[in-house]
């Protein structure tokens, strides 16, 4: 596990039904060695939610967070996910999960913003690998993808992505796929 948080900034872990989502807490608080138990803030909430025969186990189960995690909660998240060191364990269903994520979004870091262009090869994805090949090679801080699709007239077709950190990098890795675009002498 501590390999794991050197390599990566965040985990986030997802669950989508009350088994799975339990046993996400337990698993996160294996990884980080620490125990697990009924968190007082959260049962508090569930106990303004439910009564003492509505409260069961299973709903109870939703209340363990590990040792020393923060929660992450708001007035419209009833079981909340929470945090403890480069973890995030949320919500799976996605209307939870977004909310949880509005809330722990601006508090993560984030890095040199990844830039995309694309632009439609109007060829085979096999007519272009060849000479796609050499402008990557040529264009090494960026990344090249190709994307077949069959397009509105039942004809094979590409589309081509263009990544890079850098806006000049980038825009010199496109300007010399649509140079080696322009000159295809293709039949599709």
């Amino acid at each position: 596990m501590h390999l794991l948080i050197v390599i990566i900034e965040f985990a986030i872990v997802l669950g989508f039904l009350v088994l799975i989502h339990e046993l996400g807490h337990f698993i996160v608080a294996k990884a980080f060695g620490v125990p697990i138990d009924h968190h007082p803030e959260v049962v508090a909430r569930f106990r303004e939610r439910w009564s003492e025969q509505d409260l069961n186990e299973s709903r109870l189960r939703m209340a363990r967070i590990p040792d020393g995690a923060e929660l992450i909660q708001s007035a419209t998240i009833l079981a909340p996910g929470f945090k403890i060191g480069n973890v995030i364990v949320m919500a799976g269903v996605p209307s939870i999960m977004q909310a949880m994520m509005d809330i722990v979004a601006p508090k993560l870091k984030s890095g040199v913003r990844m830039l995309s262009e694309s632009v439609r090869a109007n060829a085979r994805e096999g007519d272009i690998g060849g000479p796609l090949r050499v402008i990557a090679n040529a264009h090494p801080d960026t990344i090249i993808g190709s994307y077949p699709f069959q397009d509105e007239d039942k004809k094979p077709n590409t589309n081509l992505v263009v990544r890079s950190r850098d806006p000049e990098k980038l825009s010199a890795a496109m300007a010399a796929v649509k140079e080696m675009l322009a000159g295809l002498n293709v039949v599709r």
